[in-house]
């Protein structure tokens, strides 16, 4: 299965999953005044749109080159992925408004049986979900499934802390419940955060990275005739990006060898590196001094 198919499903089956979840906090959470299990449940609504728009993203990103874009469409998903984020930020802030008063003023909420089942629903759900996208984040290299796979990861460890209320208010202690609620804003906050950073890197055109940048200079040490190289450029498309550098071989070298040099060393690296999509090189000619 390639990587759009492969995300595709993934999208799916997290959208399946997500609005199972959102019926169930959403009814027991309302029945019972849990502001943990309600905060739960507005994480699971983004959850939701997080999945919608990795499934329209990636639909997007799979479009292949066209006269208007000529290198695809990768970059729509970090585009999308952006969007998530803002939205997740919004709703974290209306959680956390929601969950600090509950604190100030003291709310109750009635216990039931049914806040540990779904909460041990909700944590085997997305652990299940998290092993399969993080599978899928590592053999693809996409931000928006890699960002789906920490969200999964990220509810697991939320919901345990929703547990952990739903079993203190046995203790009759019931203020933990709005500290959990605060804690999955925080936690939506920062999440959403760090990928609207990833994605505008991307779409201001961020550099490739040191690391990626040393494996091509390695690759180009190999090559003797290269004598040095000038205006090393790298552009992001999608997850990948494109490099372009000028290269000064010997001025007596024949036009057909000189070129054929670089020819050879683009197809090395565009195999040999997995963050590069594609390598421009221009040639130019340089005076060798003879002894």
């Amino acid at each position: 299965m390639n990587s759009f198919k492969s995300i595709k499903l993934a999208s799916l089956l997290g959208i399946v999953g997500n609005i199972f979840l959102l019926i169930i906090k959403g009814i027991i959470g309302f029945i019972t005044n849990s502001q943990a299990m309600i905060a739960d449940c507005f994480n699971s609504a983004g959850d939701i749109l997080s999945s919608v728009m990795t499934f329209i993203g990636n639909k997007i990103s799979s479009k292949p080159s066209d006269d208007d874009h000529n290198l695809g469409h990768g970059k729509a998903e970090y585009i999308y992925s952006m969007l998530i984020s803002i939205i997740m930020i919004l709703m974290a802030l209306k959680i956390f408004l929601k969950s600090f008063f509950s604190i100030l003023n003291h709310n109750k909420y009635n216990f039931s049986i049914w806040l540990i089942i779904v909460c041990i629903t909700t944590i085997i759900v997305k652990f299940f979900l998290y092993l399969y996208t993080s599978k899928l984040a590592k053999k693809h290299h996409n931000l928006l499934i890699e960002a789906n796979s920490k969200d999964h990861r990220n509810d697991c460890i939320l919901t345990f802390f929703n547990l952990i209320s739903c079993l203190l208010v046995l203790k009759n202690i019931y203020f933990f419940d709005g500290v959990v609620g605060i804690l999955i804003s925080i936690w939506i906050v920062v999440s959403s955060f760090k990928i609207f950073k990833k994605s505008y890197d991307v779409l201001m055109d961020k550099s490739i990275s040191l690391d990626t940048k040393e494996k091509v200079m390695k690759i180009i040490k190999n090559y003797k005739e290269i004598k040095k190289i000038q205006h090393f450029n790298s552009t992001p498309i999608g997850y990948k990006y494109q490099i372009s550098f000028t290269i000064y071989v010997d001025g007596s070298l024949s036009t057909f060898k000189s070129h054929n040099i670089a020819n050879k060393l683009e197809k090395e690296i565009d195999k040999k590196i997995d963050e590069i999509f594609l390598t421009v090189i221009h040639v130019n000619p340089i005076k060798i001094k003879k002894n």
